[in-house]
């Protein structure tokens, strides 16, 4: 795999995963939280789609940017964060049920794709 198709591919997944967030934000607020955590409040929704948006917004510069292997490496380094957040929501204060793992493993393969990208762009 070359470092462009990483790197495609990193965008893809935003993209994808940002998209469903955006359009049918409710969806995941359902599948996603436990009953316990689960709000009516009409800005919730709102907040998903935000979100979602942002992550659009990032797939957006993922799919155009140049990447060098300082970005897979920086990109990599900045999903790490994402896990322990995944972890915390899941296992310690369980806000989350086991939905939240297509997440986690969303940023694992997100953190491959860097690696992949870091070993094969150029020096």
């Amino acid at each position: 795999m070359s470092a462009r198709t990483a790197q495609s591919l990193i965008a893809a997944i935003f993209l994808i995963l940002g998209a469903w967030c955006l359009v049918a934000p409710q969806t995941v607020l359902d599948l996603g939280l436990r009953p316990d955590f689960q709000s009516g409040a009409a800005v919730v929704p709102i907040f998903v789609a935000c979100f979602g948006a942002q992550a659009m917004l990032a797939g957006l510069f993922a799919a155009t940017a140049i990447f060098t292997r300082l970005t897979f490496l920086l990109y990599g380094l900045a999903l790490l964060p994402f896990f322990l957040f995944d972890y915390w929501f899941f296992a310690v204060v369980p806000m989350f049920n086991e939905f939240i793992l297509l997440d986690a493993a969303g940023n694992a393969v997100m953190l491959a794709l860097c690696w992949i990208g870091w070993r094969r762009a150029e020096m």
